[in-house]
């Protein structure tokens, strides 16, 4: 037998000899459970000698597997760990700072990873099965968890945690990271507080909602606000009248999905102020234009996106998910609904960047018109690391809500 194996057969005979002593007629605390741990590992007989240091992380494995999420605790207690994803059987992959590695950690069964599944999603209200195998859901910390399970997922349970700070980012942390600008990130507190209407788009893993709850602070603070998400993740905190809404899928027979488009429409009975999307990716995109040209200026979402132009394209495909219309209509409507596009992108260096602000100015002929503000240059590599400068490339040209705000042009 070798190590590997001897060791997992320990484990799991730990394991056994735990649960037999617990009593289940009432709740354990944690506390208990740790001295039951310590009873049995000291009782524990092996082949070989099991030196102290292996016996106090047999201890914390034991506690994790009993208590918490497993071989996923200890990455979910890691500050610095940003996205967790477990492949089933074929590994546990992590991301910190921006790269992706190979985690040493893994399940010892797939039929554990199936327990934590379910662990993870009844704590969150929500179900995975068979027949409903994939989940969007939030956890407790906040974290957002999605899940696939066989047989839509072939190489048995997929995991991904996509981690958040527990501060949100603050346009000020951006700047020291040197993602922003302090002059576009004056520009941007202009136009949030004048009421101009902004997308933020970008790639995946771009930044795009931390960059939005960045964003938020700007937002005056005797506004009501309505946030709209299919997963809730935002954590805007300088507005005091708030109202987060979040989709609902139809997990049961008398249950009825909830989606965006439903929340769009529920939150203009809400007396918004102003209307925050957490992403546009499908055919709501035609009920959130449709808000922003009824004079409910002011409202930002995200979308996944190329480039700026590459957004118009996107929001046009994702409006003709819900419904057949003239592409010269929807793109007026983006025309006159959008003000100010604000694109994010993930550089080589895996260094998150605005890379261009650019300004909606209307119609040329058939195309959706630009007007670019500022826009990232880049001068060179030091250590790694790419470096920049932020160029302003024009002024506003639509200036009237700046006006209507009493500020000056922006």
């Amino acid at each position: 037998m070798d190590y590997v194996q001897e060791e997992a057969e320990v484990f799991i005979r730990l394991k056994e000899q735990i649960l037999e002593r617990i009593d289940l007629s009432r709740e354990v605390p944690d506390e208990e459970i740790q001295d039951l741990i310590d009873q049995v590992i000291l009782a524990c007989k092996s082949e070989r000698h099991i030196p102290l240091d292996e016996r106090c992380r047999l201890r914390k494995e034991l506690f994790h597997a009993l208590r918490r999420l497993d071989v996923l605790q200890e990455l979910l207690d890691e500050p610095d760990v940003t996205e967790i994803m477990v492949n089933g059987m074929d590994g546990i992959f992590v991301e910190k700072n921006g790269r992706l590695t190979r985690s040493e950690k893994r399940f010892r069964s797939a039929d554990r990873i199936q327990d934590i599944v379910r662990q993870m999603t009844a704590a969150c209200n929500r179900t995975v099965n068979e027949s409903q195998p994939i989940v969007d859901a939030r956890l407790e910390n906040g974290d957002r968890l999605h899940v696939v399970l066989p047989p839509v997922a072939v190489n048995g349970p997929i995991i991904t945690i996509r981690r958040f700070p527990k501060e949100p980012m603050t346009m000020k942390r951006l700047m020291e990271l040197e993602s922003i600008s302090e002059e576009e990130a004056s520009f941007l507190e202009k136009t949030v507080r004048a009421g101009y209407s902004i997308l933020v788009a970008g790639g995946t893993g771009s930044g795009k909602t931390t960059f939005l709850n960045a964003l938020s602070e700007y937002i005056p603070s005797d506004e009501r606000v309505i946030v709209i998400e299919d997963t809730a993740e935002l954590q805007i905190r300088s507005v005091e009248n708030l109202v987060r809404l979040e989709t609902r899928s139809a997990v049961m027979e008398d249950s009825r999905e909830i989606t965006i488009r439903d929340l769009i429409r529920a939150s203009l009975r809400m007396r918004p102020s102003r209307i925050i999307v957490g992403e546009v990716r499908g055919a709501e995109a035609f009920e959130l234009l449709t808000c922003l040209n009824t004079g409910h200026d002011g409202g930002i979402c995200t979308c996944h996106a190329n480039s700026t132009r590459d957004t118009v394209t996107r929001l046009e495909t994702m409006v003709l998910m819900g419904m057949e219309l003239p592409l010269q209509a929807i793109r007026r409507q983006i025309a006159s609904g959008i003000d100010v596009i604000v694109y994010l992108g993930r550089l080589r260096d895996k260094s998150r960047r605005l890379l261009e602000i650019t300004e909606v100015t209307g119609m040329e002929g058939e195309q959706v018109a630009f007007n670019p503000l500022f826009s990232f240059r880049e001068t060179g590599e030091v250590s790694g690391r790419i470096v920049g400068v932020q160029e302003r490339m024009g002024e506003m040209k639509h200036t009237e809500k700046f006006l209507r705000a009493g500020m000056e042009a922006g």
